[in-house]
């Protein structure tokens, strides 16, 4: 049997028939799932990278040094419809967390499940880490996680139906995902590297191909032209997330995917990507398993983080889902499964979610280490006091005269967030494209500095005193970074400026 589209004609998949969607128990988890995400946004804080979003959400352009312009936009809609919040900004990532949920169980369905493997796959992916952390805060993972497991879905239907049309579609969906983040280029290289080696070869001749990949481009010209006329910074941001590559780095990438779906279910995904290269009924699928090889090894050789590959991983769970269904036949076996599950969303709940008193994570190794990204959302209100503090010291003149600057991004976007209900003045920081949000005017000649290195600032001034260092009662990580207030600048601004900007992470 073979379905006829223009310009190419397709083998569909030998198990073409598959189960109907079982919609109302799909919609159920992946609504319910986005409802707990949304009861749990409003916890200890403002994750640091959130910091930075909020503002540049006030700031639109069709690119930023860091990041394509998708984040920013979802954050500015969020504050003008929900209100300038925790939860607020944090309402898309859950909703679109939730549809990453429902696509997980089309994937088990793609691959023959019925109703069982179906709910199991969307369970399956509620309860990885991979999904919870991308559905917990505002970042590019939010929309790049629902984007990965997506555009396998639609590869993944392609090759069943043979329907050449859905090029299309997936070029969309590649569209908006570079919009968020560059990264999904690396899963479509992946699918193109799979598709020559293990084919099915024929679905490069569809002229639909050339109309996804056209529509895709066009959806970012203006972000790859900002790009190019800036000396493309995205790709030096891109080296600087890279950890050294090496064995060590090999070793972190193949730990950090037993994270990031979680140790109890990463069995399943496993034997589902076993079930990819075994099966003769889903040879066609093959495909998938040379993609997660081909991202493995490049995100290996680069050394990127785990995180790179979570989208993947839940792609790989969807299809072991469906082989796990057919193994527990018996009570037992489903009673461990469900076990599975539970444990398995606990432990991602625990490492994500606020579900247990911050100071936990503080008092034990285990949790500190898993949870690190847990104290990262405390403390900020507490940078905006001190600094107040050293501000409300100052004499009447140099107050009038003064700006707060922080070396790093979070720093200067919770002075913004907290700032102005205690009297501060605005934020700067030269870190990534906060350093293109503003300059200050030469007038201002006392500076307020959080977290800066004191020799190579005090270089720019004549002179700079130490107001004292940042105290919390958690280990965050601005805990001890130093207050200056530094007067007399040397420069004007605009020369001093370009030696305070720096592209990195931190």
């Amino acid at each position: 049997m073979s379905t006829t589209t223009t310009g190419a004609s397709v083998e569909p998949a030998a198990d073409s028939s598959v189960p109907d969607v079982r919609w109302a128990p799909l919609l159920a988890v992946s609504g319910a799932f986005a409802a707990v995400l949304l009861v749990f946004a409003g916890g200890y804080g403002y994750y640091l990278d959130e910091l930075y979003f909020r503002v540049a959400g006030e700031h639109l352009a069709w690119g930023y040094v860091d990041q394509p312009p998708l984040v920013a936009v979802l954050a500015k809609l969020q504050v003008l419809l929900f209100g300038d919040g925790l939860t607020a900004i944090r309402v898309v990532p859950a909703l679109l967390a939730g549809a990453s949920v429902l696509v997980a169980g089309l994937i088990a369905r793609e691959f023959g499940g019925g109703a069982v493997a179906q709910v199991l796959a969307a369970c399956a992916s509620a309860a990885s880490l991979a999904t919870v952390a991308a559905g917990h805060v505002l970042h590019p993972t939010a929309v790049d996680h629902l984007v990965w497991v997506a555009v396998c879905w639609l590869v993944v239907r392609l090759l069943r139906t043979g329907d050449q049309r859905l090029w299309i579609a997936i070029g969309a969906v590649v569209g908006v995902g570079m919009l968020a983040k560059y990264l999904v280029v690396l899963l479509v290289l992946g699918l193109a590297a799979g598709l020559l080696v293990g084919g099915p070869r024929k679905v490069f001749a569809s002229p639909h191909l050339a109309l996804g990949a056209g529509l895709a481009l066009v959806l970012n010209l203006p972000g790859l032209v900002w790009q190019g006329l800036n000396g493309w910074p995205q790709l030096a941001m891109a080296g600087s997330l890279s950890e050294q590559p090496g064995v060590g780095a090999a070793v972190n990438l193949l730990v950090g995917q037993v994270l990031m779906v979680g140790p109890l279910l990463t069995p399943v995904w496993v034997v589902g990507l076993v079930a990819l290269v075994r099966r003769p009924a889903w040879r066609t699928y093959r495909v998938l398993a040379w993609t997660h090889l081909v991202v493995f090894v490049v995100v290996a050789a680069v050394g990127g983080y785990a995180r790179y590959t979570a989208g993947l991983l839940v792609v790989l769970l969807s299809a072991g889902c469906v082989v796990v269904t057919t193994w527990a036949s018996g009570g037992v076996k489903r009673t461990l499964v469900a076990l599975a599950v539970v444990g398995n969303a606990a432990f991602a709940a625990v490492v994500v979610l606020p579900v247990l008193p911050v100071e936990s994570y503080a008092g034990d190794d285990v949790l500190g280490a898993l949870g690190a990204g847990q104290l990262e959302q405390t403390g900020w209100p507490r940078v905006a006091d001190q600094v107040a503090d050293v501000h409300r010291s100052l004499p009447p003149a140099d107050r009038a005269a003064a700006i707060v600057y922080g070396h790093n991004y979070s720093e200067a976007g919770a002075i913004d967030r907290y700032g102005p209900e205690r009297g501060l003045p605005r934020a700067y920081s030269g870190q990534n494209s906060y350093a293109d949000f503003g300059t200050p005017t030469d007038d201002k000649t006392v500076v307020i500095a959080f977290g800066v290195d004191r020799a190579a600032f005090s270089a720019l001034f004549g002179s700079c005193e130490s107001r004292g260092t940042f105290t919390f009662d958690l280990p965050q990580p601005e805990q001890g970074k130093e207050i200056l207030v530094c007067r007399g600048l040397r420069e004007p601004w605009s020369a001093t400026w370009p030696r305070l900007r720096w592209l990195g992470t931190f």
